[in-house]
């Protein structure tokens, strides 16, 4: 057998699209691309006393309506990223955002992160609906690689990721410098090859048979996604 020292061969594959900002509407979800004259005031009510929601972003926390919608503001002009705002739609209610960034189509390879849940929408099923869509619209659109990172000290976050089916990749250490302090960044990744199984997975805990009268999973999504999942996080 000859050993296969240069890498696979990447065949009929071409670059995807960048995300455009359409709409993406699920069961639970609904993801509006971010606008702060639509979302800002809603948002920042959502998040209103929640400081500690900030504590790992590089932004925040905000404390005036003003405050927050000129960071939307300024923020949505740039265009390295695509931020989304999350509606509940059990509630009718926008509480959270999530982003699109480093998004390298040639390298067919995208990031979601951003990713800040008011508690009226963590732990609520439109919030897993919104992370369904978002990697669902990039795997689709042929991305190969979808990535999640987060501070190392965030075992919140790095719990997300790997109940969402996400795979550890190890921990940058001395990374960035966020708000003076020092953060390592710890990385997870999901594949182009993983999506048929995730999918089947996410598809299976969406469904309303998952849930009882009260809202309350039946089968963990943690449980569906394990088999899928090529390296588990150590640090949980």
């Amino acid at each position: 057998m000859v050993m296969n020292i240069l890498g696979e061969k990447v065949e009929s594959w071409s670059s995807p699209p960048a995300p455009s900002g359409e709409p993406l509407e699920g069961q639970y979800a609904r993801l509006e691309p971010l606008d702060a004259e639509a979302h800002a005031a809603l948002l920042f009510r959502a998040f209103e006393g929640h400081d500690d929601r900030w504590d790992y972003m590089p932004y925040g926390p905000f404390h005036s309506a003003a405050q927050y919608h000129r960071w939307v503001r300024e923020t949505v002009a740039q265009d390295h990223h695509l931020f989304y705002a999350i509606k509940d739609k059990d509630t009718g209610q926008f509480g959270g955002v999530a982003s699109y960034l480093r998004i390298a189509p040639e390298a067919g390879s995208i990031e979601v992160g951003n990713i800040n849940f008011s508690p009226s929408l963590a732990q609520c099923r439109a919030a897993t609906d919104a992370m369904y869509l978002m990697m669902q619209w990039a795997f689709e659109a042929g991305y190969r690689r979808y990535e999640w990172k987060c501070n190392a000290l965030n075992l919140a976050s790095r719990r997300a990721a790997q109940r969402l089916g996400f795979s550890y990749e190890g921990v940058f250490r001395q990374a960035l410098v966020v708000k003076g302090r020092n953060r390592d960044t710890a990385w997870f990744a999901a594949i182009d090859r993983e999506w048929p199984a995730l999918k089947e997975a996410y598809a299976a805990w969406l469904r309303p048979e998952n849930f009882d009268a009260q809202g309350q999973q039946i089968e963990r999504l943690s449980d569906l996604t394990r088999l899928v999942r090529v390296t588990g996080d150590p640090a949980l």
